[in-house]
């Protein structure tokens, strides 16, 4: 079996700043998003997905550079943080204040095989995640946006924040593929 590529330099940012500020590459204004759109906008966004999907499969599947994820790398990836925040959501309103496991994008993309993931396989398995994920947060109402969770690197959110986080990642990858 042939080797994975590389991952791409791990991205050690903390992008927890995008709650605060305009993301300058794709200019996603997480402070403007009303919570009542959550679930409308994660659906906007993963019926985006499904069109870029459906292109050209050898398109689909090459790297624009030894050190870029190609188009289904990314579509993994963004179906992966979809099933990744529906599990940290259940958390959020099951438990109080629990903390998240870590999670190495890179390290999943490795051992989950991104690089060989077949797009339309992906296309389904992103709709699916995205669009469980949009009617879950369309269950939340009232208190429940307050209730609160954190990652093991300390960053705390309550559901409002974390949800407004969470759509900067499908949405800033869309504009990287698009």
């Amino acid at each position: 079996m042939n080797q994975p590529p590389d991952p791409p330099p791990p991205d050690l940012k903390d992008w927890t700043w995008v709650l605060d500020r305009t993301c300058p590459e794709c200019g996603f204004e997480a402070a403007t998003v009303e919570r009542s759109r959550i679930g409308e906008l994660l659906r906007e966004n993963t019926q985006a997905w499904i069109r870029v999907l459906g292109g050209d499969e050898q398109v689909l599947r090459t790297r624009p550079s030894a050190d870029v994820w190609s188009t289904t790398e990314y579509a993994c990836h963004v179906r992966d943080v979809h099933r990744l925040y529906s599990e940290r959501l259940e958390l959020m309103l099951a438990e109080d204040n629990p903390m998240f496991a870590n999670w190495d994008q890179n390290e999943a993309a490795v051992e989950r095989r991104y690089d060989l993931a077949d797009p339309g396989q992906v296309k389904g398995e992103l709709n699916t995640a995205g669009l469980k994920l949009a009617d879950e947060f369309d269950t939340v109402a009232g208190e429940q946006w307050d209730r609160r969770g954190r990652r093991s690197d300390g960053a705390n959110f309550t559901i409002e924040t974390f949800a407004r986080y969470l759509l900067h990642d499908p949405v800033h990858h869309l504009y990287d593929v698009t």
